[in-house]
């Protein structure tokens, strides 16, 4: 009986980790589909008959074009996630493409479905994420060049920055078919209908005219 309350804790971690991630598939291929007529709905989308999938299924050519980085941030986020790439529904994974102009941000964000692990392909970054409450919210930065890889984990918030004289260029997996991406300026300052000035001036200590400022920005979206 001793080993029981280990036995109940080994049990609910593993249910938690079970739960954290995307389900594993019970089949081979369960490619997405916007037919509905398909009649398979598998976490979140329609499933293609799988004796009607091809090869094609299983290509994505969009992160072999440069993204336009002439934009406020100097960024381009090209994402292949399930909806742009259909072949990786119910596989757990996905990809994306970011493009860094000199002195270009990909702002600070949170993918609350999945864990991120970035490549720099060319140029240097500045890269760093945030812990929760839990551990003080700790920071953690590196430098990044060419070749360095660097984790993301699941639902902190993190950034890159060129901080290069030049383009710079960064390949990220993910440990979903669809991590999701939540920009922390948009969604504080840029929630439609806004967030009330009273809870943004209590929470983040600023006077009330610079949360009007704030949320009369247009803060644009990279991705």
């Amino acid at each position: 009986m001793k080993f029981l309350p280990i036995s109940f804790f080994i049990l609910a971690l593993a249910t938690a980790i079970a739960l954290a991630y995307d389900p594993s598939p019970l089949q081979d291929i369960c490619v997405a589909t916007n037919n509905l007529d398909s009649g398979v709905f598998v976490n979140g989308r329609f499933c293609k008959d799988p004796n009607q999938a091809t090869a094609d299924d299983f290509l994505f050519m969009g992160l072999r074009n440069p993204g336009n980085t002439a934009n406020p941030l100097g960024s381009k986020v090209t994402p292949a996630f399930v909806n742009q790439f259909p072949g990786v529904n119910t596989l757990g994974v996905s990809m994306a493409r970011i493009d860094f102009a000199p002195g270009g941000l990909n702002p600070p964000h949170l993918h609350p479905r999945g864990s991120e692990v970035q490549f720099v392909a060319e140029g240097m970054l500045l890269a760093g994420f945030v812990t929760s409450n839990q551990l003080n919210n700790t920071f953690f930065t590196k430098v990044l060049y060419k070749g360095d890889v660097f984790a993301f984990p699941i639902g902190l918030i993190h950034f890159q920055l060129n901080i290069g004289n030049t383009y710079a260029l960064a390949f990220s997996s993910f440990s979903s078919q669809n991590p999701g991406i939540i920009t922390v300026a948009n969604a504080v300052f840029g929630a439609k209908p806004p967030i009330s000035v009273d809870v943004l001036t209590k929470a983040f200590q600023l006077d009330k005219k610079v949360v009007d400022y704030l949320q009369a920005q247009f803060w644009y979206d990279n991705n």
